[in-house]
């Protein structure tokens, strides 16, 4: 892809962004491609669908998300690590109205390439933060990077309503607080 054209695909993503955050990913796509200062055919070209649009702005989020696990490692303990990096996980969710019910289509229906590899992120950053406790001492080690993306699924899923974010937060916490160690073990 050509430089012009990888940042416009760029600003496309930035824009649809910004626009599910503020106003849901039904918004027209005609936002998307002003806020983003390109024609409709650009954003089509791009992203011929609106799913594959989400797709590719929920792509774009969790890449982010998951290059900061080792950031996060380097200033917090491993517990508090995990318990932000999900909260902030679950929260791309939360502040976007429909996005939730969205990515259940999307991950049913598109780009099973671009969802595969974010999820194989997911597990990456998931096995970081869960070997860092384990080494230090603080997680139990018959925890799997398959219970936490299963809890974390849920957390996801169950977000979208008035104080939902509230409770999938303290639901994360009450999840971390029983990976750790307890005495005795």
């Amino acid at each position: 892809m050509r430089a012009d054209a990888r940042a416009k695909r760029a600003a496309v993503l930035t824009a649809a962004v910004d626009v599910f955050t503020e106003r849901g990913v039904d918004t027209a796509l005609d936002e998307v491609a002003r806020r983003a200062g390109v024609g409709i055919a650009t954003l089509y070209r791009h992203f011929p669908t609106r799913e594959a649009l989400i797709t590719g702005a929920y792509v774009q989020q969790i890449g982010v998300l998951c290059d900061g696990v080792e950031e996060l490692l380097g200033v917090l303990p491993p517990d508090e690590a995990l318990i932000i990096w999900m909260q902030n996980f679950v929260g791309q969710v939360a502040g976007r109205p429909g996005m939730a019910q969205a990515l259940k289509t999307v991950v049913l229906a598109t780009d099973h390439d671009a969802v595969a590899l974010s999820h194989a992120k997911v597990y990456s950053a998931l096995e970081e933060l869960l070997n860092a406790g384990v080494e230090a001492g603080l997680f139990r080690t018959d925890v799997t990077v398959d219970d936490l993306a299963g809890a974390l699924s849920g957390f996801s899923l169950s977000v979208g309503t008035p104080g939902s974010q509230d409770r999938a937060n303290r639901l994360i916490r009450l999840l971390v607080d029983g990976v750790k160690v307890t005495a005795g073990e």
